[in-house]
């Protein structure tokens, strides 16, 4: 069914492995290189079985590429039955309820606002499904989005007027009814937490539970298991409630005055973080007075609030679960500004315009194993990148997996023949203030010998704005910057031209295939190491040492491998690709660890030549002419 298909060993060990762990019920550790093909490696064996199979994504995007692009085809080359169904969260379906009552509303809206809605509207009389990525008119990630989507706090469940026609229900349906189910990590981990009523009875019918980009897992079910209050979270809730005043209450004038008061004393308390957007340790709220007072002026106007809602509760459903809202919210706020327990992390983070409160498990391996206990099946761990130097403890660990079965296929490419490890001489050391300046002029030969064609993969947004500033009269190469328009349009934009140089931080090191010559070289800054200041993982770090271990060597160093490989990964996707990896840290020659990344990096050539770099590309130049 597929053109140009070729049959690859590791592929068809995989699906045996994986075949056998279902057949046995056992659990499994399956890392394949890029280019193995494990997506089909794993989705025919779950077919073929005829059990009720889980499978979980790391994103929405490749949740969309199972359902829609891999299973059809599948479909047509098994002669087994299957029922497929795909379900997101709950904020990605419309809500016909929330839409309208929003379209009614004599709230008022700008024109832009207004706008989208009725782009919205239109486009909610056509749709079978309601997934707003149907929506290309308005971007996933636009406010308006709230107006026409529900949350497990402002749902009306079964009471809403709409419920028969609810498209998340239907979708839960599907879910209910079928073999084989697509989800991500996140709606995985609601049903952990079980925080979304009706999810919950999913996962004990699932004989399989397939977890794909299985590395991400650990982050996704620390943030479910915590405990997060945000600005907007008060916000909304204040908005709703204003909306449902003008449309059942406006005999209550008070209620509308309390609504407007919290949203101030949020954006008054934004402003006392101050203007830098960061991640800080919950001292940096108990040590500023000014910040105290500001979260306390919260708390009272969100008391003040929930007080005013419990009068007007009686007026309609709608304000009755606002008033439960607060009832909730306010506990929570209560709870997080006064837990100091050792299990937990505190923790703040400062947005553009609101703030967040979070309260995060220190560790989530325990947890997970009780998880995994109340659902027996077959659990199947799958991703490029598990281990690190061909060893899986830091994953297997950080999930308490415990003595689980681990096989490892390596990539079918000749990355010897394809590519090219380039790291330079001269290098200066990470920590200097000039690295960046000192780096670009290493970098700027090799997109020149590139013809553009370039990732250049960044650490920091710091570093990424200080490079695009010093490349932008430097190079004759289109160069798109990360945040300056949405990552698909960029990608999109990357593959069009065929000779940009784009410039990312974290969400461009994976998840991005960009096959052919458009992508012939990946350039690294720094390896990269999560920053130590970052609260959560200081105070794992701190939990490590506490416990004799070395944070160092179990945490920082195999996190960092992982990410570096990656940031590799974008390279080479195709076995005709070609490309030239280059990373400039001189740490990997200099530092005794450098060794572990060094294993962990495909088996390209490896220089510190610059006219080897040249010669690559130059080969490939000679290439193209002799080819009529």
């Amino acid at each position: 069914m597929l053109d140009g298909y070729q049959q690859r060993n590791s592929q068809t060990e995989m699906a045996v492995a994986i075949a056998d762990a279902i057949n046995y019920q056992e659990n499994l550790i399956a890392e394949a290189g890029t280019g193995t093909g494990k997506t089909f490696a794993y989705l025919v064996p779950a077919i073929l079985s005829g059990q009720k199979t889980i499978i979980s994504t790391g994103t929405k995007n490749l949740q969309d590429q199972l359902f829609k692009k891999d299973l059809p085809l599948i479909r047509k080359a098994v002669t087994v039955p299957f029922v497929a169904a795909l379900l997101k969260g709950r904020s990605n379906y419309l809500c016909r309820y929330r839409l309208n009552n929003a379209w009614e509303s004599t709230f008022g809206f700008g024109k832009k606002e207004a706008a989208a809605l009725q782009k919205i509207k239109s486009w909610g009389n056509r749709t079978k499904t309601g997934d707003i990525g149907e929506m290309s008119e308005v971007s996933e990630s636009s406010p308006i989005w709230y107006l026409a989507t529900s949350t497990a706090d402002n749902c009306l469940g079964q009471d809403c007027p709409d419920f028969k026609d609810c498209f998340l229900m239907k979708a839960r349906k599907q879910a209910q009814e079928a073999d084989l189910l697509v989800v991500n990590h996140h709606l995985l981990c609601a049903d952990w937490s079980i925080r979304d009523g009706g999810f919950g009875e999913l996962l004990p019918k699932a004989k399989t539970i397939i977890v794909d980009e299985a590395h991400q897992l650990a982050e996704t079910a620390s943030n479910f298991l915590g405990m997060h209050i945000g600005g907007k979270q008060l916000i909304d809730l204040a908005n709703d409630a204003l909306m449902e005043y003008f449309k059942d209450a406006t005999d209550l004038p008070d209620l509308r005055t309390a609504c407007e008061a919290l949203e101030l004393a949020v954006k008054d308390a934004r402003l006392v973080f101050g203007v830098e957007l960061k991640r800080g340790e919950w001292q940096e709220i108990t040590g500023n007075s000014k910040i105290q007072d500001g979260l306390t002026v919260v708390q009272d106007k969100l008391t003040a609030l929930r007080k005013q809602l419990m009068l007007a509760s009686v007026k309609s459903k709608e304000l009755d679960l606002c008033y439960q809202r607060a009832n909730n919210l306010s506990a929570q706020l209560d709870e997080l500004m006064n837990d100091d327990s050792a299990r937990w992390i505190r923790w703040y983070e400062t947005h553009r315009k609101t703030f967040t409160l979070s309260r995060s498990p220190l560790e989530v391996a325990k947890e997970f194993q009780a998880f995994m206990q109340q659902h027996p099946a077959a659990w199947i761990f799958t991703s490029a990148t598990l281990s690190v130097a061909e060893r899986f403890d830091h994953f297997a660990n950080n999930l308490g997996l415990g003595n689980i079965n681990s096989r490892h296929w390596p990539s079918p490419f000749d990355f010897n023949k394809q590519s090219l490890f380039y790291h330079p001489k001269g290098l200066p050391k990470p920590d200097d203030p000039q690295f960046i300046p000192a780096i670009v002029e290493f970098v700027i030969p090799v997109i020149e010998a590139s013809r553009g064609r370039t990732f250049f993969l960044f650490t920091s947004h710091r570093a990424l704005k200080q490079a695009a500033d010093l490349l932008e009269h430097r190079i004759n190469y289109p160069l798109l910057i990360q945040g300056t328009k949405l990552k698909n349009r960029l990608l999109e934009r990357f593959k069009q031209l065929g000779n940009a140089v784009l410039l990312g931080t974290a969400s461009f090191w994976e998840g991005v295939d960009v096959r052919g010559e458009a992508l012939s070289c990946v350039i690294i800054d720094k390896l990269p190491f999560a920053s130590p200041s970052d609260p959560l993982l200081k105070a794992r770090l701190n939990a490590i040492s506490q416990a004799g271990g070395n944070p160092f060597f179990e945490q920082q160093i195999p996190a960092a491998v992982i990410a570096l490989r990656q940031g590799i990964g974008r390279l080479i996707r195709d076995e005709t690709d070609r490309g030239i990896l280059m990373v400039c840290d001189p740490r990997l020659l200099k530092r005794s660890y450098g060794q572990l990344f060094l294993d962990s990096v495909p088996p390209m050539r490896r220089t510190r030549e610059l006219k080897d770099v040249q010669a690559f590309f130059q080969d490939e130049l000679v290439s193209e002419v002799e080819t009529p």
